[in-house]
């Protein structure tokens, strides 16, 4: 029997180590790229092998500097590497600005010689920008998808927690990392091994591709109604058209009172101002992490006049859509 914490014995003996190329663009998110590289470094000591060998690198060569704002020693800089390298770009804040002309040039010719090429966290982004998620199934953290929708219409952007077509990867940031790792530790090396790694990180319930990556909505606002859940579920789909409360009413079978006295029992506001709220953030993520201009971020939100949507958002932001947008691009320029 397997004694605990014993190495678990790889079936075959000098196993060529597979390398990961970790590269880290400015502001990356840490908690990602940490998630991943443990995962492997915790397959090493487990198995009592080195399965997994790693380099870490980015533009320049010199350091990288995380979200949090620390400083990272890399290996490279962003060097040429072999085809069974797996390459893994770690996003962060941000990602638009760190995606740079070099970066792009640099990933679309390693991808030429066919690797496997994934992104963590943001990264998502960086890839579809360089081509390389073009008629594939990806998913991005759920704060960049609906900018990452906006723009990136040859890609089938899921919400899951992680997502593998053919040679591309890509997860939707924070823990996520791990369960990329684990399946990848499973294929290369068997269940036993992922399952060990997973014990040594304290992760008790590991996510596959079905998993999607935000709380539920009863888990989010807090309520568990099921007719108010459906509520919001249909208002978070439908915001470039929005539905009227008598007909969402009408679907979870209510009168249109009886839906306005449940979101005021339950979220102290009217159907119509939560869905205005949810039409509202979606727009700020738009102005802040996309180009697009305030019009079409309007267009995209169910606003049909400019001008009604510039006073909404003055009065829930306390600023203009415009001033959003000149403030966003002046910390880019920071």
């Amino acid at each position: 029997m397997q004694k605990q914490n014993q190495p678990l014995q790889a079936e075959t003996t000098a196993i060529r180590p597979r390398r990961f190329i970790f590269v880290l663009l400015d502001r990356f998110t840490l908690l990602s790229f940490a998630a991943a590289l443990e995962s492997l470094r915790i397959a090493n000591r487990m198995s009592g092998q080195r399965l997994y060998s790693w380099r870490i690198v980015g533009e320049g060569g010199d350091t990288a500097t995380c979200s949090a704002g620390t400083r990272f020693q890399l290996d490279g800089d962003l060097d040429e590497f072999v085809r069974d390298d797996t390459i893994l770009i770690c996003g962060g804040i941000d990602v638009q600005a760190a995606t740079t002309r070099r970066l792009l040039a640099w990933i679309r010719r390693e991808a030429r010689k066919g690797p496997i090429i994934g992104g963590l966290c943001t990264a998502a982004f960086t890839l579809a920008k360089a081509g390389l998620l073009d008629g594939k199934r990806a998913t991005i953290h759920w704060e960049n998808a609906d900018s990452f929708a906006e723009e990136f219409d040859d890609v089938t952007l899921t919400r899951s927690v992680f997502a593998i077509d053919g040679n591309r990867m890509t997860t939707a940031g924070g823990t996520s990392s791990i369960d990329l790792m684990l399946k990848l530790i499973a294929d290369d090396h068997g269940a036993d091994l992922a399952n060990a790694v997973a014990d040594q990180l304290i992760y008790s319930s590991i996510r596959t591709d079905q998993d999607t990556q935000r709380l539920s909505v009863p888990t989010r606002i807090g309520v568990r109604h099921p007719k108010l859940s459906q509520v919001i579920h249909m208002m978070e789909a439908n915001i470039e058209e929005p539905i009227s409360p008598a007909v969402l009413a009408q679907h979870v079978g209510m009168s249109t009172r009886q839906l306005e006295r449940l979101f005021r029992r339950y979220l102290n506001r009217s159907p119509k101002r939560y869905y205005m709220e949810l039409r509202l953030a979606r727009a700020r993520n738009l102005l802040m992490q996309t180009d697009m201009s305030v019009i079409n971020v309007a267009l995209a939100c169910g606003f049909a006049s400019p001008s009604h949507f510039s006073k909404c958002y003055r009065a829930h932001y306390d600023t203009t859509p415009y001033r959003e947008r000149g403030s966003q691009a002046a910390k880019r320029a920071e």
